[in-house]
């Protein structure tokens, strides 16, 4: 049986513990809400973007633009991953590179052996993973979520993008957590480029279609666009594929936030556990041993009025 200062100690260190995570679910559930305000203001946008590219698509020459026209062979792929930059959010960054993983061994595994893979990995968990395991990565995006910004988003889409136009890859997929509720995220692999002639939707896009449908289906499918389609392509295409980063962005931020919030709650309700049973062993210590101490004075007495 543990001594009474080991107890003690137990009961202290836990004691801090509690506190620390109690600490960390107040700060995370903070930051949760003003993901949740980010997401929430960019989602209806960044919908109505990907829906106007995809009308456009349809009724337009796809070789009007490169980054529609979908390559014969798929030598190069590019997977850009978002996890956190930190852990202590329970299954969060492992479920992204579960799935990246995942992903890899059943489709890319050729071109991983081959070194036709490339890897873009926004945030720490992440870069760090593949990097130990010898992936090939293109640059290098740790701690981008200490100060989240759609510069990065930016930078990241260029990077996709123009290495499509260069050749360095064919195909791109982004692979990152969607933000559901605060318990809850769904695990996302989107086709990125080249832009899918058939919309891609996650969960939450199709509850938002059964929410609010499309007020535009009676529009003619024959539009009239100006100043022409190729100048609308050039300014659309960019600014969709910079928003789509820019979304994952905030859902994984937002679903980092609810999952470190989640898991900061489990531990400190652990911790409350933990230190009634601690408590609880350290009063019957106690009185193990106050017991004991009295069974020696009462014997040492009997002794002597023996002796």
């Amino acid at each position: 049986m543990a001594s009474l200062r080991d107890l003690r100690s137990r009961i202290s260190s836990v004691n801090n513990t509690q506190q620390l995570t109690s600490a960390m679910k107040m700060v995370s559930a903070a930051k949760l809400r003003r993901a949740q305000e980010r997401i929430f203001a960019t989602r209806p946008y960044s919908f109505k973007l990907s829906e106007i590219i995809t009308r456009l698509k349809g009724q337009v020459d796809t070789t009007l633009h490169p980054l529609f026209r979908v390559r014969e062979t798929k030598e190069n792929v590019l997977l850009v991953i978002i996890t956190a930059d930190r852990g202590l959010a329970g299954a969060f960054n492992s479920n992204v590179i579960k799935l990246a993983e995942q992903a890899i061994n059943r489709d890319f595994a050729g071109h991983r052996d081959s070194g036709r893979l490339f890897l873009v990995c926004v945030g720490r968990k992440g870069h760090e993973h593949f990097k130990r395991r010898g992936y090939q990565l293109v640059g290098d995006y740790r701690g981008t979520f200490d100060k989240l910004s759609f510069n990065t988003a930016d930078e990241v889409a260029t990077v996709a993008e123009e290495g499509f136009l260069e050749g360095k890859w064919d195909e791109v997929f982004v692979l990152y957590n969607e933000f559901k509720n605060t318990i809850a995220q769904n695990r996302i692999m989107e086709p990125f480029i080249p832009i899918p002639s058939e919309r891609f939707l996650t969960p939450i896009m199709e509850s938002d279609l059964v929410t609010n449908p499309d007020e535009t289906s009676g529009l003619s499918n024959d539009p009239i666009y100006e100043p022409s389609v190729s100048q609308i392509l050039d300014i659309l295409v960019p600014r969709f594929l910079n928003y789509q980063i820019w979304r994952a962005l905030l859902e994984s931020n937002a679903s980092e936030q609810g999952a470190r919030m989640v898991a900061m709650d489990n531990a400190t309700t652990n911790a409350k556990d933990l230190l009634k049973d601690l408590k609880l062993k350290y009063n019957r210590a106690r009185q193990d041993a106050i017991t004991t101490e009295l069974i020696e004075i009462t014997s040492g007495a009997d002794a002597m009025e023996a002796g």
